[in-house]
């Protein structure tokens, strides 16, 4: 074969190769991941940056309420958000949705989750277990219901409820804070046995920190079997098309309960979330083999043994 002839065969066979292309144009190198100030989200935004930092991506989190963040979506100032919250969040991103302004991907990330108010187990022994007992016990709890940051999807449905009236609630008021000041307010509550209600929800590891009962009757607001969520990945318009690599890493990601509540506790524990994400990674490597799946490095090698190897295994 000549010389010419052998050349035209190795250029040709680079061509083809998957795995001497690039999988995402330039343009596609940083992802910007959103984050509602939740631990959970905190948590999966950890685990996803940490793979794809690996793959030879960068990665950026923006913390803000989850009607800024559609926003942000819509706009193409973000490019991805784990935590789109089915059906509490639903009302907020719908007009996103009928309007074709964003993407969310059809499977789950996560299944089995749970979202609505919540009490201390004592305040449910003393006879506050449903909804519809908050108003005999306005005064024990002294009119207050403790929420997160403001804008959040649970706040609002919480406001609606004492605007409509619903369960003797009008002269209740939402106490809005952060993931954080709400739970600071619950455990000096329980320190000293006082009635409190919050919003609670499961994957969180105040499920193990608190002995908590989660109200019944809730339906209405936040949906059935105390609020039983999933929960989807949301994407700007056309992204997993201008970045078809990282698309398809979103689309293979599953979460667990168990999986996200480890991580969530190193979190909580003052461990900044990729430092959790990547010590629950090596502990855990055999969910990489799904997740990685059809997936290359931005350079577009074989990206299992990348991420592996950036986590020194």
């Amino acid at each position: 074969m000549s010389k010419a002839r052998q050349m035209f065969v190795v250029l040709s066979l680079a061509a083809c190769s998957p795995m001497v292309m690039a999988a995402d144009p330039a343009s596609c190198e940083k992802v910007r991941f959103a984050d509602v100030g939740w631990t959970d989200i905190a948590a999966t935004t950890g685990l996803a940056s940490t793979v794809l930092e690996g793959l030879g991506y960068k990665t950026s989190t923006t913390i803000s309420s989850v009607p800024v963040t559609f926003a942000g979506l819509q706009h193409k100032q973000l490019d991805v958000y784990l935590g789109y919250w089915n059906p509490s969040q639903t009302p907020m991103i719908e007009p996103f949705i009928k309007g074709k302004q964003l993407v969310v991907l059809p499977a789950p990330n996560l299944v089995g989750a749970k979202y609505t108010l919540a009490v201390p187990s004592y305040v449910a022994a003393g006879g506050l277990k449903s909804f519809a007992d908050i108003g005999k016990f306005k005064d024990k709890l002294g009119g207050k219901i403790y929420g997160i940051e403001p804008g959040n999807d649970g706040n609002k449905l919480v406001m609606d409820m004492i605007k409509a009236n619903e369960f003797g609630m009008k002269d209740f008021k939402v106490v809005e804070s952060s993931e954080a000041g709400m739970l600071a307010e619950v455990e000096r509550a329980v320190a000293q046995n006082k009635w409190v209600v919050f919003l609670g929800w499961e994957p969180h590891p105040m499920n193990v920190k608190f002995k908590m009962t989660y109200l019944t009757g809730g339906d209405k607001y936040f949906g059935p079997n105390l609020g039983e969520a999933k929960v989807y990945t949301v994407t700007a318009n056309d992204y997993s098309t201008r970045c078809p690599n990282v698309g398809k890493l979103l689309s293979n990601l599953q979460f667990t309960l168990p999986m996200e509540n480890m991580v969530m506790g190193s979190i909580m524990n003052k461990t900044k979330p990729n430092a959790a994400a990547k010590e629950w990674l090596r502990k855990n490597p055999s969910v990489l083999d799904k997740w990685l799946a059809g997936v290359t490095t931005l350079d577009g090698k074989e990206g299992l043994p990348a991420v592996k190897k950036s986590l020194g295994l």
